[in-house]
């Protein structure tokens, strides 16, 4: 079930943060409330923002929620191109425990400012805050204090905050309640501070480049609450800045014009004729190749040094089947273990053995005279004892 609420007005200022809670209270009332009296503080109720008729909120709008049982926030510093121009953005509530939804309309009236923008822009990065902490309005309140009795301004605002996450930080681990930081930007109306012009000194220059902290007198009227990293921040005065584009370029024949619906091309649209790059591409390379191919050819078969060369390879190779085959049948070596033996109890010579091919040479020398001396010892038992000498 769709439940609508009536719309909301809010009117933010150009060039000043915009931050506006979505309650989860507000829409409770839209739901069916637990069996028990007193539960209905527990539905885990998450909410879908949106440009009505968009899939996606404006560029300069964020949204965060951490959990379904924490209330969302909708955060940005919208620009001076908005004003006049109301913003609706659709807000869709999702009760994860009854699957019900409730809708309602969020109109931003933009306001300009005479003040906007303030001409020195200060951004801080906070260690220790995540987004949503630093939204909340007494901490933003209490950072704003500390910084305007640092600065000494007549006025001074909060343009924009922004998660590390969106500047390319990473998630901290999960151990000592560690927080994943948030960049504050302020403006005033008058020059920097000494106390925040110390960052730009050389002895502070040289500390934040070996990663060591910097040494800021009035880093104690923020260190009770907020840890600053003073290596990051940046002092911008908007007089000086130098526009790159004053005008919007004139867009090209594919861009899509802001009024008016888009005309397609004709569909009777001339072919393209693709044989100029298929020579391009394949016919001259190929004909480059055939005469370098024959190029060589006449080099190497028609030319007396190219003949030369041939015979002269020709020959190595026909030397070298000659060396081959000789190695073939080249008689082996023997070596000395392979010597006649005398045998031990009959006397006779035993004769080393020959094999006739190759591959039985790899048999050990030990292991071909045991062989040997086993044969004839069966030859030996064979004999008479007649046969052997006797001695008076």
């Amino acid at each position: 079930y769709l439940h609508s609420h009536a719309d909301r007005n809010v009117y933010p200022s150009a060039g000043v943060l915009f931050v506006h809670v979505l309650e989860r209270e507000y829409f409770k009332g839209e739901f069916p409330p637990y069996p028990k009296a007193g539960d209905s503080s527990n539905d885990p109720i998450t909410f879908n923002t949106n440009l009505k008729g968009y899939p996606d909120r404006p560029g300069w709008l964020r949204y965060i929620q951490r959990t379904p049982h924490s209330d969302g926030v909708l955060y940005g510093s919208p620009t001076a191109e908005h004003v006049g121009k109301p913003t609706i953005i659709e807000i869709t509530a999702y009760n994860k425990r009854t699957f019900e939804t409730a809708r309602h309309n969020l109109v931003i009236n933009i306001m300009s400012t005479e003040e906007f923008p303030l001409p020195y822009q200060a951004e801080f990065f906070i260690k220790n805050m995540n987004v949503e902490e630093m939204l909340a309005s007494e901490v933003l309140g209490d950072f704003l204090g500390a910084v305007k009795n640092v600065w000494q301004p007549e006025r001074l605002n909060a343009i924009n905050i922004t998660s590390a996450l969106d500047r390319g930080g990473r998630v901290p681990l999960p151990i000592n309640d560690l927080k994943e930081g948030v960049y504050v930007m302020v403006g005033a109306d008058v020059q920097f501070s000494s106390c925040l012009r110390e960052v730009e000194t050389p002895q502070n220059q040289l500390r934040c480049s070996q990663e060591m902290e910097p040494v800021i007198s009035c880093d104690k009227k923020f260190r009770a609450q907020f840890h600053i990293d003073w290596c990051k921040i940046s002092l911008v005065d908007i007089t000086k800045v130098v526009a790159v584009h004053s005008n919007r370029p004139d867009p090209g024949t594919g861009v899509l014009p802001d009024i008016g619906e888009y005309n397609p091309p004709s569909e009777s649209l001339k072919s393209r004729d693709y044989f100029t790059d298929f020579l391009i591409t394949l016919a001259v390379p190929s004909a480059v190749a055939l005469v370098l191919f024959i190029i060589l050819a006449y080099s190497m078969c028609c030319r007396r040094e190219g003949v030369i060369q041939l015979v002269h390879h020709s020959s190595i190779q026909k030397s070298t089947k000659e060396l081959r085959s000789m190695s073939k049948n080249r008689e082996i070596a023997w070596p000395l273990s392979t010597l006649p033996v005398f045998h031990p109890v009959s006397g006779e010579v035993v004769p080393p053995l020959h094999p006739d091919n190759y591959e039985t040479t790899s048999m050990p020398l030990m292991q071909t005279q045991t062989i040997q001396m086993k044969k004839h010892q069966r030859v030996g038992r064979r004999q008479p004892l007649t046969s052997l000498p006797v001695r008076l």
